[in-house]
């Protein structure tokens, strides 16, 4: 078992954090901590950015060196970036969900942060969660940056002493869920303007987008050198779209915004032929529950959860669900016979 470890720009209210933009503060808890009293700030030790960074470090260099022939296995720090309609228990919880599917027990993949930024917690908060996006992408961006500054060094270091060991042991890979794909696309786009467009390093292995409330046209090449797509392309080895078009939160999003942009999350790519050869989609409607919320299902269905966890391992686009059975969705209720009408 990982600790729990989790980074938030979202002010205090007495035990919880609240829904306000405030000064990033980062928390851990021990592997061993009672995960229903996660849900309150006694449970977490506050502690120093520096102490943060210098525990995931600690962490990647303990993860075994693996061969390149088994790439697939080598282990992960991966950010969970939530979504909109989120207070912070719920972000909790969804950290918490993913957290035991992707990486504990045998299938465990490596280490989890949570990004908890300050959502409004309601449906009405729409419009103000997406400002609080935005505004959330200065701090996300310096701890990408920091983050990039640290790998190119691990890479100079290895190549001048001709020592593969040198090398950081983890990838570091981003999953993010709806209107979190928009605080990692501002930051994102920020830390590549910061970075000075950096062409020698990916600072994002694989970038899994779920239900990415961002515009489908995103990734289109024929777009200026220095649109977000490209900066987010050229930042990231892989970025493997997740959607499924019946995702109606996504599809009122779309409505509120009236760009005459669909969503990404439930449309897919605008044109899949005309994108960063290293950006795919992923149809997830045969892979979900359908019974439950369609914009947060993947995480609650286990055939989803095994395509994410492919995905995060590197495997082909080709062959991301070629082991993966498609969920059993239960069959539709039989209509009562009438009996037969008595003979005359």
């Amino acid at each position: 078992m990982r600790p729990y470890l989790m980074i938030s720009n979202r002010n205090r209210e007495d035990d919880r954090l609240g829904s306000r933009l405030a000064t990033m503060g980062f928390y851990t808890a021990p592997a061993d901590a009672d995960p229903g009293k996660l849900h309150t700030l006694a449970a977490w030790t506050k502690v120093t950015r520096q102490a943060f960074v210098a525990q995931l470090k600690a962490i990647g260099t303990e993860c075994p060196i693996v061969p390149e022939a088994e790439h697939e296995d080598q282990k992960l720090l991966c950010l969970f970036v939530h979504g909109y309609n989120s207070d912070w228990e719920d972000t909790v919880n969804d950290y918490l969900l993913i957290k035991n599917g992707l990486m504990e027990g045998a299938g465990d993949m490596g280490q989890l942060v949570l990004y908890s930024w300050p959502s409004k917690g309601n449906v009405a908060g729409y419009l103000p969660d997406r400002e609080s996006a935005r505004d959330s992408a200065p701090d996300l961006s310096g701890l990408l940056v920091e983050l990039s500054d640290y790998l190119t060094v691990r890479q100079r270091i290895a190549a001048r002493t001709d020592d593969p060991g040198k090398f950081c042991r983890m990838k570091v890979s981003v999953l993010a869920h709806s209107m979190g794909n928009y605080v990692m696309q501002e930051a994102l786009v920020a830390a590549s303007k910061q970075l000075n467009d950096p062409q020698l390093v990916s600072l994002i292995n694989q970038f899994v987008m779920i239900a990415a409330d961002v515009d489908n046209d995103l990734f289109e090449r024929d777009q200026p050198s220095g649109s977000d797509g490209n900066l987010m392309a050229n930042l990231c080895y892989r970025i493997a779209a997740l959607y499924t078009g019946l995702d109606q939160v996504l599809g009122m999003s779309a409505g509120l915004k009236h760009f005459g942009t669909r969503r990404l999350g439930r449309s897919g790519l605008a044109d899949p032929g005309n994108v960063w050869d290293n950006v795919f989609e992923f149809d997830v409607s045969d892979y979900i529950d359908t019974q439950d919320s369609a914009h947060s299902a993947v995480f609650e269905s286990s055939p989803a959860i095994a395509v994410v966890r492919n995905i995060l391992r590197g495997v082909d686009r080709n062959y991301i669900a070629r082991d993966v059975a498609p969920y059993a969705q239960p069959a539709a209720p039989q209509p009562i016979p009438m009996p037969a009408a008595a003979p005359a």
